[in-house]
């Protein structure tokens, strides 16, 4: 008697325990499905919250790039007098002054396209006192030649750069 109280207890116990194991793998998967649905609405909450900060970030960016072209920084920045260092320093300093005002932007933008940004600005740089150690470049108004006879050769910093900001600002659209 005690096998056949053993036999029926099972067969009562062990549908209730397949009963019990299916509704807690359901309920668990459920809940899982549900948090993950929660993150992605939060997720796509906060892309529409920052979206508009970090396109503007781009387009600060993006006028910072095209400040520091070298051919529209020697447009806007004519020079003082015939000393060449001097306007070289003003160049250098203009652009170091357009890149710490907008310094702040790198924390909408990856870090990648920052180092980008960070290398044509320093590429640009170098250009200009590169070409201000020329001996044969005498005056600021020969500089001012110098740095756009360079430009026509080669593609500007910038301009490289701006090319890969545009193609950050496609990847998140």
């Amino acid at each position: 008697m005690n096998t056949i109280d053993f036999t029926s207890i099972a067969f009562s116990t062990i549908p209730a325990i397949i009963t019990g194991g299916i509704a807690y793998y359901f309920f668990k998967t459920h809940i899982q499905n549900e948090n993950d649905r929660r993150n992605f609405e939060l997720l796509q909450q906060g892309k529409k919250l920052t979206l508009p900060a970090r396109l503007q970030a781009y387009e600060r960016i993006t006028l910072f790039l095209e400040r520091i072209n070298p051919s529209q920084l020697l447009i806007r920045i004519k020079p003082l007098g015939d000393n060449k260092n001097v306007y070289s320093s003003i160049l250098l300093s203009t652009i170091e002054q357009e890149y710490e005002h907008n310094i702040s932007q790198q924390i909408y933008i990856s870090e990648e396209c920052w180092n980008v940004i960070t290398t044509s600005k320093n590429a640009v740089a170098h250009i200009i006192s590169e070409i201000t150690k020329d001996n044969l470049i005498k005056n600021s108004q020969e500089l001012r030649e110098g740095i756009l006879k360079k430009m026509l050769d080669t593609t500007p910093p910038s301009a490289i750069a701006l090319s890969f900001l545009k193609a950050e600002v496609f990847k998140i659209l």
